[in-house]
């Protein structure tokens, strides 16, 4: 398995697929509930690989990453050889850009010497779903980009 098995509530949420994937192998819903019930192996088996081919879509289609913390944002956007981060940091106590009323501090206070911007770009590794994969696991998420997009304006982006 190259990712993570999806959750019960992530396989519920794509049972159509997960039944065309099934399909695609020939297995039908009887023989599915055979499988279950006599080879859990075999059926553990299918739904890593059904996991796999999911992560490995998402992961390719994904152009955005954002991981937040109580005083960093870190952006990534996910180009075709290589990744683009633009970081926020902010040095003030008491400023947790996670709530409503830090992330208003920081949009009111780019300028203040508290808030520091770096950029930074990495080529990916052998397999770039890989490297993005492994953000997500560190807590990042799949955006549309809005943050990136918005920040760029501040930052000279390292290419």
């Amino acid at each position: 398995m190259q990712y993570a098995r999806l959750t019960k509530e992530q396989l519920e949420e794509l049972h159509q697929e997960f039944i065309n994937f099934l399909a695609t192998q020939s297995i039908t819903a009887d023989e599915w509930q055979e499988i279950k019930t006599n080879k859990p192996h075999v059926a553990e088996e299918e739904i890593d690989v059904f996991s796999d081919l999911v992560w490995e879509n998402v992961l390719t289609k994904a152009s955005y990453l954002e991981h937040m913390s109580p005083n960093q944002m870190h952006l990534f956007e996910l180009r075709e050889d290589k990744m683009a981060l633009i970081a926020v940091k902010i040095d003030k106590e008491g400023i947790d850009i996670t709530t409503k009323e830090g992330y208003q501090w920081l949009q009111q206070n780019l300028g203040d010497d508290n808030v520091v911007f770096m950029s930074a770009s990495k080529n990916y590794g052998e397999k770039p779903n890989a490297d993005k994969f492994k953000l997500i696991q560190q807590g990042a998420v799949i955006t549309k980009g809005d943050l990136y997009q918005w920040f760029s304006r501040f930052v000279d982006i390292k290419e």
